[in-house]
C-alpha cells in the first residue's frame, strides 16, 4: 500500500463516522418527534450570552409544561442581522414560526404583512391581555389591534453613585427627578469631591434623545409618531430638545459633566467609569442592572428618567424586543407560537427572566412572586424600573415610534448630539437633524409606495 493510500484512508474512515455520528443524531431527533406527534415551532432569537441561557431556560420550560408543541431556538445574531434574514426567508421552509425583532423594526414588521397580529389569538384564546403592562403592550399595537408581544423589554433609568453621595453628605435625589434636583446632585459631588468625581454624563445616543422628548410629552415626527399615519416630518427642532440640551451644556460649563463620546466602546466606558467611583450619575438601560449589581463595589441608586423642570413626567417608552407570529406557517403551527408566548408572560416565567436578565417583568402579578419580593429584599433600588413602567400610562408619545428607516435616524440624531456637545449652536443642529430625517422619509415613503 502506497504512503499516499496509508493517509486518505483512515481519514476516510474518520470523516464516515463523523458524518454518521452528526445524521444519526438528525435523524433520531426528527424520530422523536414524529413519535410523540409533537408539531415543531421554529423560533429566532438574537439573545447571546448569558441572556441567551436564561432564553433556554423559558423554551425548556415551554416543551416540558405540555406534549403538543416542541419550540426550537435557533440564534440568528444581531437585531439588524435578524430583520434581513426573516424578511429574505419569509414564505419558505427555512423562515421561523415565531421570531424576536427589535423595537425600531416594528414599523417595518407591521408595513411587511408577514405576520399575524396577536390580537386574533388573544380574541381566540380569551387571554386576559390586561396582565401585561399597557405602556409595552402599546408599541406594538396599530389599529387597536395588538400586532406583535412585548419579550425582552427595558426602560432608561437614571443610575447613581450611592457610596459617593453618602461619602460627601449629599442629598440623593427623588425618584420622579427634575432636570434642575440632577444638576444640584451632579454639582454638588463635582465640588465636594474637588473635582476628582466628575457629576453626570448623558451618552450621545439618539434613544435618550427619544426619551427625553417621550417624558416631556412630545413627539419626534408629525402623525404622531406614526401612530395616527405614516410620518412624513420630523420634529426634534422643539422646545423639548432644547431644554434637555440646555441641561447638558449647564452641566457641561459647570465642569461636572464628562462627554464619554458615543458608540459602544462608550457605553463600555462610562459603565467602567461609574463602576470604578470616577462618574457619579449616568443614564442607561434598566437591563444593565444585573451587571452593576454583579460588579458593582458601591452602593447603587436609581431613579427614574429625569423630566423637564415644571413639568410633570409623561413617561418614557420602552426598548428590546417583541415576540411576532409568521403568518406562513399552518394553523396548527401559529397556535403552539402563540402557547409559547402566553407561556413566556407566565407570572412566575417572568419574574425570573427579570431576575436572571434585568430585562423587566412584564406581567403585573410577577411583583407578587416569592421570586421578585427576594430580589427587591436583597437590592430594593430594582424595584424602581418596575415601578418607573407601572406608573406611565400609554399615548402617543411615550408608545414608541412607528417609522421606517429608525436605524438611519438614529445615525442623524447621534451627529446632532456630537454637535451640540462639542459647542455646536443647538438649534441649527436640530434644524439640520429635522431636514436630514424628512428628506429620509421622503426616500423610504416614495420607495414603500407610501403618500
Amino acid at each position: 500500500m502506497s504512503k499516499y493510500k496509508k493517509l486518505v484512508l483512515p481519514l476516510i474512515l474518520v470523516l464516515a463516522v463523523a458524518v454518521v455520528a452528526v445524521f444519526g443524531k438528525t435523524l433520531s431527533t426528527k424520530s422523536a418527534a414524529v413519535k410523540d406527534n409533537r408539531t415543531e415551532v421554529v423560533f429566532w432569537h438574537e439573545m447571546g450570552g448569558p441572556a441567551e441561557k436564561s432564553l433556554m431556560k423559558i423554551v425548556d420550560g415551554f416543551n416540558k409544561s405540555q406534549t403538543k408543541y416542541r419550540v426550537v431556538p435557533k440564534y440568528q445574531g444581531s437585531y439588524d442581522a435578524a430583520i434581513q434574514k426573516i424578511l429574505q426567508t419569509h414564505g419558505t421552509g427555512t423562515s421561523p414560526a415565531v421570531f424576536q425583532a427589535f423595537d425600531i423594526s416594528a414599523a417595518q414588521m407591521m408595513h411587511s404583512k408577514f405576520t399575524v397580529p396577536v390580537q386574533d389569538f388573544i380574541d381566540k384564546d380569551g387571554f386576559d391581555a390586561s396582565k401585561i403592562s399597557p405602556v409595552a403592550r402599546s408599541f406594538y399595537s396599530n389599529d387597536g389591534k395588538q400586532q406583535a408581544m412585548p419579550f425582552n423589554t427595558s426602560q432608561p433609568v437614571l443610575y447613581y453613585n450611592a457610596s459617593l453621595l453618602e461619602k460627601y453628605g449629599i442629598t440623593p435625589p427623588p425618584v420622579s427627578p427634575s432636570y434642575s434636583d440632577i444638576t444640584r446632585v451632579a454639582k454638588q459631588l463635582y465640588e465636594r469631591s474637588h473635582h476628582q468625581v466628575k457629576g453626570m454624563t448623558v451618552q450621545i445616543y439618539g434613544w435618550l434623545l427619544e426619551q427625553a422628548m417621550a417624558n416631556a410629552g412630545v413627539g419626534l415626527t408629525n402623525n404622531n409618531d406614526g401612530h395616527t399615519g405614516i410620518p412624513t416630518k420630523a420634529t426634534i427642532n422643539n422646545g423639548a430638545s432644547k431644554e434637555f440640551f440646555e441641561w447638558i451644556r449647564e452641566n457641561q460649563k459647570a465642569g461636572d459633566f464628562m462627554n464619554y463620546g458615543s458608540g459602544a466602546m462608550a457605553g463600555t466606558n462610562q459603565t467602567t467609569g461609574f463602576l470604578n467611583g470616577k462618574i457619579g450619575i449616568y443614564i442607561q438601560s434598566s437591563a444593565s442592572i444585573s451587571q452593576l449589581n454583579k460588579k458593582n463595589k458601591n452602593k447603587l441608586g436609581i431613579t427614574y428618567f429625569p423630566h423637564p423642570d415644571g413639568k410633570k413626567a409623561n413617561g418614557v417608552a420602552i426598548g428590546g424586543a417583541a415576540l411576532w407570529i409568521s403568518n406562513d406557517k399552518s394553523k396548527a403551527v401559529q397556535n403552539g407560537a402563540f402557547e409559547f408566548i402566553k407561556y413566556s408572560l407566565k407570572p412566575e416565567v417572568q419574574a425570573q427572566w427579570q431576575k436572571d436578565t434585568g430585562y423587566l417583568a412584564l406581567n403585573k402579578d410577577s411583583q407578587q412572586t416569592s421570586i421578585l419580593k427576594g430580589l427587591y429584599k436583597q437590592h430594593p433600588e430594582s424595584k424602581v424600573p418596575s415601578q418607573q413602567l407601572q406608573e406611565a400610562v400609554p399615548n402617543h408619545f411615550n408608545s414608541g415610534i412607528l417609522m421606517e428607516g429608525m436605524q438611519k435616524t438614529r445615525q442623524i440624531e447621534q451627529f446632532a448630539m456630537e454637535s451640540i456637545y462639542n459647542g455646536g449652536d443647538i438649534t441649527n443642529a436640530l434644524k439640520d437633524a429635522d431636514k436630514k430625517i424628512d428628506d429620509n422619509l421622503t426616500t423610504t415613503n416614495r420607495a414603500n409606495g407610501y403618500h
